[in-house]
């Protein structure tokens, strides 16, 4: 599929990630309409992504107008008002079952040549495709966070996605100025597969109180050069959300090696669940 043709762009969620999508895809000439049922949390990505485009402009990241980048976003309520979009990334929470449920009522509304991405982080590409009529037409599209700074997309290859699918997608993405990576549908697929296993021991090491949690973050972003120590990263994941993925990988893999640490799961059972609760393993 040409993306000249492509018309509008659809995205679903208008969450933290989706909501990222939205601002990049309309940065790089897109009209997009960005979907969440809640009408105040769409209005609310929308005040986040001016705020955002006012500090990339006043930094010379963008060359065009933020007012001009925002009027290419449209926002609705209803799946029903991507009826003539040709591109959707589903882009909710990693809910397996809504997003079958998605899958499903966009096979329904969708033209017949239109592709569905879906932004999941770790849940079985495959399965989802296997709720529509089109599996050819499915992708993974795992976009990092956050979306209009990090450079990087994971395209995710379904038992049945095709070649077209696959170049419309990463064509799509390299128009948005990122770079990608493909991965075939196994469980955490690049990204998490590699990074979740270095969490969670780094959850282990401060159970064990091998170190305290500020001389593990220490030692690995002087020791190995990140940017970020891997406990600090894993209360900006979202504690839940990184125990889901390694849940995924446990039962996906059925490696003992992917078990998540008691100590991250008594996190996750207390509520502190990272920086969006305000208390992780650090407190905001």
């Amino acid at each position: 599929m040409n993306l000249e043709s492509l018309g509008m762009v659809g995205v679903i969620g208008a969450g933290q990630m989706g909501s990222g999508i939205a601002q990049v895809l309309a940065q790089s000439g897109f009209q997009v309409t960005l979907v969440d049922q809640n009408a105040e949390i769409l209005d609310k990505a929308l005040k986040g992504i001016e705020i955002s485009l006012g500090k990339l402009s006043e930094k010379g990241k963008i060359g065009e107008a933020p007012h001009s980048i925002r009027e290419r976003i449209g926002k609705q309520t209803h799946l029903e008002s991507l009826r003539e979009a040709r591109f959707v990334i589903e882009a909710v929470t990693e809910n397996e079952s809504l997003k079958t449920k998605i899958f499903r009522s966009l096979d329904e509304i969708l033209p017949q040549e239109a592709i569905i991405a879906s932004n999941t982080s770790s849940l079985p590409l495959t399965r989802l495709a296997s709720a529509t009529q089109r599996s050819d037409q499915v992708v993974g599209m795992h976009w990092m966070n956050p979306v209009p700074l990090m450079k990087l997309v994971e395209i995710i290859r379904g038992h049945s996605t095709s070649e077209e699918t696959f170049q419309t997608t990463q064509a799509l993405a390299t128009k948005c100025g990122k770079t990608t990576v493909v991965s075939q549908d196994y469980p955490g697929f690049i990204v998490n597969r590699i990074l979740m296993p270095m969490l969670n021991e780094a959850f282990f090491t401060l159970m064990e109180g091998v170190a305290t949690a500020e001389d593990i973050d220490t030692g690995m972003k002087l020791g190995t050069n990140q940017p970020m120590g891997p406990l600090a990263l894993a209360d900006f994941i979202g504690l839940d959300t990184c125990l889901f993925i390694l849940e995924v990988l446990h039962d996906g893999l059925g490696d003992p090696k992917y078990r998540p640490c008691p100590l991250l799961r008594k996190y996750v059972e207390a509520g502190h669940v990272g920086k969006k609760s305000g208390r992780g393993v650090y407190t905001y």
